[in-house]
């Protein structure tokens, strides 16, 4: 299981807001998680998504696509992927590593 953070900017939109593009995106991720093969979260500067790796390039590709369907002609996704293969790794385990030490 990978976690990967992902940013997707749409360039050149007519307003400096993107929440309605981010929206877009988080409806693809929902059909992705109601089938049960990823989980995400929204956070307020990007999405974090937990999965099977070849699922998250498919659910990467298609997020990234999602601007240019809706009239976009430049997009710009940064990715970072956590993809540790000695033990399963969650967003929550990995929030309670760091709160464990924090607690010591």
């Amino acid at each position: 299981m990978a976690i990967v953070d992902v940013t997707v900017i749409p360039i050149g939109t007519e307003s400096p807001s993107v929440s309605s593009y981010v929206a877009d995106l988080h409806r693809i991720l929902k059909e992705y998680e109601e089938k049960g093969e990823i989980r995400f979260q929204l956070t307020p500067m990007n999405t974090i998504i937990e999965g099977d790796l070849p699922v998250l390039f498919q659910v990467i590709q298609e997020i990234h696509e999602s601007p240019f369907q809706q009239g976009i002609k430049r997009v710009a996704t940064n990715i970072r992927i956590d993809d540790r293969r000695d033990k399963n790794s969650t967003m929550e385990g990995k929030l309670s590593s760091v709160q464990r030490r924090l607690e010591q």
